[in-house]
């Protein structure tokens, strides 16, 4: 299959950027000049962590507020996110609303996160561009809970009664997205608390996505064992009568895995090679198109091939383009080229949106810089394409 034989033209910076104005352009421009050197990306972040730590965090929120957290975050509160999501929204492009206060751990704490949940898909349902949420159950229950339970431990009297209170936390979060018919995204964790999380996952699927997808588990593809593990849990639902909902990406986890994998002494999970994850995820993305009716996927990449792969599936297989079970999805302020260019073309196309007080999302933003330095090419790419931009508009 030739994936370049496609009608979208992802080099379209005009239509990438029309939701930009001059001001907004030249920041991105700024940003990803900074992103570029993976040295000041290190050490900046390596600082900035030093400083939160130690109670110093205004001035990294000073900092970081007009710039990085300007270009990736939809604001403080779910009210902010409204113009921006609007104005994604002329140009065909949904929201997805992800609460992005990472790295609680105490009872208040997941019930403000439950709130904020409950809250995001109320807000959800009054906003016609948003039609998604995302949800890390990390920060709905304890991670020595899910260690254990993923090693198959029985847990303490103490550790039933917060699993119990958990699960039925989560269940009031996935009745809400029911009910208002609100699609839940549920991240990816660490392989060693992945199963656990699989197991709840489908469980919801199984009892909110009998009509329609609203419960999405994220399958990481720079796992070796994941794309088996998706083709079965595929069948499986299909056996049980429901839609299997799965947002694919490829990973987030690269270098914590392999290092607890060889201080723990078994084997990496993780792919030998890019091109072993680039081959599995392009090979998900075939067989769920191939079984659209069974399965319901979001195709979370920032990878142009990826795209272009699956834009030709359903062209070649005569889907529609806005079909119910396919849709794409980039990062705010990542790969506007896709998103706007995939919308620009009738399919559908969402931005994944974090949003929350700048101090508590900063460890979020710390982990994407890091991680999109570590992408080889990304940051080039991004920086290409708005100074071609630049160019256009003659802002020179």
């Amino acid at each position: 299959m030739t994936t370049r034989k496609s009608d979208i033209d992802f080099d379209n910076t005009e239509y990438a950027f029309e939701y930009k104005n001059n001001f907004e352009l030249k920041r991105a421009q700024f940003i990803f000049n900074l992103i570029n050197f993976n040295w000041l990306v290190k050490a900046g972040t390596s600082i900035a962590n030093k400083m939160m730590q130690s109670g110093l965090s205004f001035p990294v929120v000073v900092g970081m507020r007009p710039t990085i957290y300007a270009v990736f975050c939809g604001g403080d509160e779910l009210e902010d996110t409204v113009e921006i999501s609007n104005n994604f929204g002329k140009y065909g492009v949904n929201t997805v609303l992800d609460y992005g206060v990472e790295g609680k751990e105490s009872e208040q704490d997941f019930k403000k996160t439950e709130n904020e949940i409950l809250k995001a898909i109320e807000f959800a349902k009054k906003n016609k561009n948003i039609s998604i949420v995302c949800s890390k159950f990390t920060g709905l229950l304890k991670m020595e809970i899910l260690e254990k339970l993923n090693e198959n431990k029985e847990l303490t009297i103490s550790e039933e009664s917060e699993y119990k209170t958990a699960i039925e936390r989560i269940d009031r979060i996935a009745a809400a997205a029911a009910k208002n018919e609100i699609s839940l995204f549920v991240d990816a964790e660490e392989s060693w608390i992945q199963k656990p999380l699989d197991d709840l996952t489908f469980s919801l699927m199984e009892k909110y996505n009998k009509k329609q997808p609203i419960i999405y588990n994220t399958i990481q593809l720079y796992n070796k064992s994941r794309l088996s593990f998706f083709k079965n849990a595929v069948e499986m639902a299909k056996e049980k009568g429901f839609i299997y909902g799965a947002k694919i990406v490829r990973g987030a986890y690269m270098e914590k895995e392999a290092k607890r994998a060889k201080q723990k002494g078994y084997e990496n999970p993780i792919q030998k090679s890019k091109k072993d994850t680039d081959a599995d995820y392009n090979e998900a993305i075939k067989f769920g198109i191939a079984h659209i009716n069974d399965v319901a996927v979001c195709i979370a990449t920032h990878n142009e091939e990826s795209c272009l792969i699956a834009t030709q599936l359903l062209q070649e297989k005569g889907i529609k383009k806005n079909h119910p079970h396919i849709h794409f999805s980039q990062l705010m302020g990542m790969s506007d080229n896709l998103t706007f260019n995939l919308a620009k073309n009738g399919f559908v196309a969402s931005k994944y949106m974090p949003y929350g007080p700048v101090k508590d999302v900063i460890p979020y933003l710390i982990r994407r810089a890091q991680e999109n330095t570590s992408v080889s090419g990304q940051m080039g790419r991004e920086l290409a394409l708005i100074s071609k931009e630049i160019k256009r508009r003659k802002l020179l």
